[in-house]
């Protein structure tokens, strides 16, 4: 990522990191808001957040107006985590390079503090959103958020994941699996901020689209490093979706075809900006980026 850019992701990130602290407090029972913030708060790259506040960004100028959705999908992504990787679902020990957060706090405290940051992220856009934003506006970002996190969207794609272990499944069934269980909260965090930066139907439309390609190419990417990545470089446990009986695009398509697919999702996802006049550095180097990391 080019130097300016970078300044601008770090600073998007501590301005995330800062929110999110703020409007996760401890209070009684201790246990549960120690265990929210104890997956929330524990790192990793804020792409989703930041996708969210540059798309509105660029939109109006500002992008004040969508930090409180840009971190209600961050402890949306957080709850996702803390659920897949219990032992009924992915089993893993470690997120982010540190102990999962049922292995911290038990099973059922994890599963609890799930549930209370799937109910509270939408608490903080109502909330937190400042007043000047229509409540129009408002209502189609919660939409939004509570269509993405739900039987339709990310849970569909669990659930579909889940049942295809072990499986011989068609590129379909493999595609409904990452557009639902991936893309969704990529498309959600390019959406809402556009909605919230005043989009057009089209502008709407050219993101959603990008956010699409970006979402597959992600997924394509963390394929491809569970099998050439160590723990230490993955933050998680590796070579478990071989283990597992998952179907993966590695295994689908083999590693060198699935690194072609990658590279073409990142430049399918660049032309698209281009053809939009959408223009944004930040967009452009995470695309790119996504693509130099398997290649």
């Amino acid at each position: 990522m080019q130097e300016k850019t970078k300044i601008v992701f770090e600073d998007y990130k501590k301005i995330i990191e800062q929110k999110l602290d703020e409007y996760i407090p401890v209070k009684y029972p201790e246990e549960i808001w120690e265990s929210m913030r104890y997956s929330v708060l524990a790192g990793g790259k804020r792409l989703r957040p930041v996708l969210c506040l540059e798309t509105c960004k660029v939109l109006s100028g500002d992008y004040t107006q969508a930090i409180p959705t840009a971190c209600a999908i961050e402890m949306l992504h957080s709850q996702s985590l803390i659920h897949d990787d219990l032992p009924c679902m992915d089993n893993d020990d470690y997120r982010r390079g540190k102990p999962t957060n049922h292995k911290v706090f038990g099973e059922s405290t994890a599963v609890l503090a799930g549930d209370a940051l799937l109910s509270f992220a939408p608490q903080i856009i109502i909330q937190k959103t400042p007043k000047t934003v229509p409540e129009q506006s408002i209502l189609r970002v919660l939409e939004e958020f509570l269509v993405s996190a739900g039987a339709e969207k990310l849970i569909a794609g669990q659930v579909v994941d889940i049942a295809s272990e072990g499986k011989q499944i068609d590129k379909q069934t493999l595609n409904f699996i990452h557009d639902n269980k991936t893309a969704a909260l990529f498309k959600l965090s390019l959406r809402t901020g556009a909605i919230l930066g005043g989009a057009d139907e089209n502008k709407l439309k050219a993101l959603t689209d990008y956010a699409e390609k970006l979402g597959l190419a992600f997924q394509i990417m963390d394929d491809i490093l569970d099998v050439t990545s160590t723990l230490e470089e993955l933050g998680k446990t590796p070579g478990k979706d071989e283990k597992e009986g998952k179907v993966t695009y590695i295994s689908f398509y083999g590693l060198e075809e699935s690194k072609k697919q990658l590279s073409s999702l990142c430049s399918e996802a660049c032309d698209i900006l281009e053809k939009n006049n959408i223009d944004s550095d930040i967009l452009k180097e995470i695309a790119k980026n996504i693509s130099e990391r398997v290649n």
